[in-house]
């Protein structure tokens, strides 16, 4: 059965959630009226008002009337769509009324929010037959105010063993007659209960990487035509861990990640974009570093690796190992060694390159990078050659389809994309592939 979207976004980079009410001061919707008025890079794909974990209990009711006003004053200039997370509990049926109750007061037309939000995010969720819960729930507050069916979105939040083995029901569940799972969005890992729920311990205290948590919500994700985004990096000031789990994430297929801040917001925002420009790296033994680029040389600085030319071939020594090899030998194990990371220009000019080829007849054609290594007083021209076929295409594809996403549904962040990119740049990414 194939399995279609019914929504615009095909990717989601930021999941950015704020508290609906704080105690103290004169304003409790301080925090969701700062994040509401969010434009360009700071301002994520999807914002979750959230009344559930970061609103205390005893203020969850005026949570609500804090988010219908807020929504109404300012939904409609926000650049990305609007989810909040209300409560929920597959144990607990009065969780999930008061969840209930305070769906129906957010979507009521009249309150004025509801015209500006996109759907509702349910967390803690259990088994298949909970998630039909939540979702004959969404379709009794779509009867009860008039709303088209299926026009709320519904996201949920993979935070037991439970709800990580529906993820194997959905792709035969959605599209029965007997529920509306259609309007599932999004589905976002929530690592800190799962870790609770899982019973799960380590020395430190800190949570596990559950990167098989994470594969199989990315898995199930693909499966059912969703979005799969990560759970929260609370370390909010390790950018570089933030940078290295997004990273890790990517080659999973899960594009999204919870933003706690502006600043991850920003961040997450950025770094599934192709770069401004390529770079060069070099294994180092056990790390990997971006080499220097100098006049059209790539250049080593580092003490890890040395390289010497004798009278009839070279020296290499990475970390402890040394060995003598020929100028084939050498120009092999500097293949080995290096990687580049392409530009968005370079996956857009080996895109139109396919393209051309491709129209003429040919159905795999052969791509060149090379470049000159410089190590010590050493330097040393290497090529590589890659075939393109048609799934190579589709594979590199994947950047620009995601640019291609946010240059259409996020306006806000345009005059920063031509600013990254160059305008020429950003024309052709937009229209290659097409």
């Amino acid at each position: 059965m194939a399995i279609k979207r019914h929504y615009d976004r095909e990717f989601v980079r930021t999941f950015f959630t704020s508290p609906t009410a704080v105690e103290g001061g004169d304003d409790s919707a301080k925090m969701i009226r700062s994040a509401a008025q969010l434009q360009g890079m700071k301002a994520p794909d999807v914002w979750v008002p959230d009344n559930e974990d970061a609103t205390a209990p005893s203020m969850r009711d005026e949570g609500v009337e804090n988010l219908i006003e807020v929504v109404s004053e300012y939904g409609a200039d926000f650049p990305g769509e609007i989810h909040p997370r209300i409560v929920w509990h597959r144990e607990d049926s009065s969780t999930r009324y008061q969840g209930f109750q305070h769906m129906l007061e957010i979507a009521d037309p009249e309150n004025g929010a509801i015209e500006h939000i996109d759907g509702f995010v349910i967390p803690e969720v259990g088994d298949i037959d909970d998630w039909k819960k939540a979702d004959e729930f969404f379709t009794i507050i779509e009867d009860e105010h008039g709303l088209e069916k299926g026009s709320l979105s519904m996201s949920v939040i993979v935070e037991s063993g439970e709800a990580e083995l529906a993820l194997g029901d959905l792709r035969e569940e959605i599209g029965k007659p007997s529920n509306n799972l259609e309007r599932l969005f999004m589905l976002v890992d929530g690592e800190v209960d799962y870790t609770k729920d899982m019973r799960a311990m380590t020395p430190t205290g800190s949570l596990p990487p559950w990167s098989e948590l994470r594969h199989n919500t990315s898995r199930g994700a693909s499966a059912a035509a969703l979005i799969a985004v990560d759970g929260p990096y609370d370390d909010i000031r390790d950018i570089e861990g933030y940078h290295e789990r997004m990273e890790d994430n990517r080659a999973k297929g899960m594009i999204g990640i919870w933003s706690l801040t502006p600043g991850q917001v920003v961040e997450a925002n950025k770094a599934p974009l192709p770069p401004k420009t390529g770079s060069w790296l070099l294994e180092t033994g056990d790390d990997e570093v971006e080499l220097r680029e100098e006049d059209g040389r790539q250049i080593y600085d580092g003490d890890e690796i040395s390289l010497e030319e004798t009278g009839d071939g070279y020296v290499l020594r990475v970390g402890t190992d040394e060995r003598e090899l020929d100028e084939e030998e050498l120009h092999e194990e500097l293949l080995a060694m290096t990687s580049y990371v392409p530009s968005m220009n370079d996956i857009v000019d080996s895109m139109e390159e396919f393209e051309a080829a491709k129209e003429a007849g040919q159905g795999a054609i052969a791509m060149t990078q090379s470049t000159t290594l410089a190590i010590g007083d050493v330097e040393v021209t290497i090529e590589k050659d890659r075939m393109w076929d048609e799934a190579t295409y589709q594979a590199a594809q994947t950047p620009v389809t995601l640019f291609q996403d946010v240059y259409e549904h996020r306006s806000d962040q345009h005059e920063e994309l031509e600013e990254m990119y160059g305008s020429d740049v950003v024309d052709r990414a937009t229209n290659v592939g097409n």
